[in-house]
């Protein structure tokens, strides 16, 4: 074990911690709106939008925390590119379900599900996954699954362009669709690139 000189500031794990729980909340108000007529998709997204600004705060909690500590637990670009990581998932899902509210989706394809449903996964394993970095132990599982998850949401989000290609005549509504699917898989590659940079934290901290 490495001898530590100075002090740490080590309230970044609980941070992070919180910061990750906002995005389970956000993958599972994407579940609910699957099944949702109209009328509660939009309380759902009012629901969301308040989750999202939450998130926003933890993100902004850790940045102003960042400018005033000089020892961090880990490399203050890691730390900073985690944070933002973060964010980005849950912006994505955010505008996600935005855009199915402000467009007034009647119905959305059922292999929309698939891909939220890898969402919702990815999001319970980053949020178990961050108070393993005060250890850094078991997170090359969490970072193997993430990337299966990741490669899982990539087949539904093609299989899913492919029928709403065959399957849907109306070009706006298709085009409607097509937004919100890609930012789905969008969701899913900030998760990916969130497991990179853990994975990168472990490494440089092993």
């Amino acid at each position: 074990m490495r001898l530590r000189l100075t002090p740490r500031e080590n309230s970044y794990y609980d941070l992070f911690a919180a910061q990750a729980q906002h995005l389970v909340t956000g993958a599972n108000l994407l579940g609910e709106m699957l099944g949702a007529d109209r009328a509660a998709r939009k309380e759902i997204g009012k629901r969301f939008a308040e989750a999202e600004h939450q998130a926003d705060e933890a993100t902004h909690t850790i940045m102003r925390q960042l400018n005033l500590t000089f020892i961090t637990p880990f490399d203050r670009d890691d730390i900073y590119t985690l944070a933002s990581g973060l964010d980005d998932c849950m912006d994505f899902m955010e505008e996600a379900a935005d855009l199915v509210v402000l467009y007034k989706i009647e119905g959305l394809p059922p292999r929309v599900a698939d891909q939220v449903q890898a969402l919702q996964r990815a999001a319970e394993l980053t949020a178990e996954a961050m108070p393993r970095l005060r250890s850094m132990s078991s997170l090359s599982e969490y970072v193997v699954e993430i990337n299966r998850l990741e490669n899982q949401a990539d087949k539904a989000h093609r299989k899913l362009l492919a029928q709403m290609f065959e399957e849907i005549a109306d070009p706006i509504l298709l085009m409607k669709l097509k937004e919100i699917v890609e930012k789905l898989e969008d969701a899913a590659d900030a998760f990916e690139r969130v497991a990179n940079t853990i994975e990168t934290i472990a490494v440089k901290e092993s």
